[in-house]
């Protein structure tokens, strides 16, 4: 018997990733391993991936291999990168003090679709060894979905 203790709610993981066929990965993650779908352009595909969010980036034929950016709206995010989705006084305290301590970041701290349900904010900045992290939260964390 197994047994489950309660614990504090934690933050979702968020990755992103490179695909180069957007509809072999909708019938991969979304058919097979029966992820919702949620939010999606032409170029990108998120996923519920048991709470957590995965997105899959839509790249040309060798670059998921290589590594690229994607489109969100208007903004060449880098992908692959993986993360963590804060709620919102997280989030701002955490870009406030990297932001005092003038960390380099890939993208500053943003609000993306503003005034929209999908509402976020984003920041992206790398490890010591050139790996992609985006921290980011949800104006209406219930969306992160949608």
């Amino acid at each position: 018997m197994m047994l489950v203790m309660n614990r504090p709610a934690r933050p979702a993981f968020h990755l992103a990733f490179c695909v180069d066929d957007l509809e072999a990965a909708r019938q991969f993650y979304g058919g097979l391993l029966q992820c919702a779908e949620g939010r999606s352009t032409e170029d990108w595909v998120d996923f519920d991936f048991y709470g957590h969010q995965i997105v899959a980036h839509l790249l040309p034929e060798g670059a998921a291999r290589r590594g690229g950016s994607g489109q969100v709206d208007g903004v060449a995010v880098p992908v692959p990168h993986f993360g963590l989705v804060l709620d919102w006084p997280a989030w701002r305290a955490l870009a406030d003090r990297l932001l005092s301590e003038s960390v380099h970041f890939l993208i500053a701290p943003e609000i993306r679709f503003a005034g929209q349900r999908g509402e976020q904010g984003s920041f992206f900045l790398c490890d010591p060894s050139g790996n992609t992290l985006e921290f980011k939260a949800m104006r209406h964390p219930e969306a992160l979905f949608e």
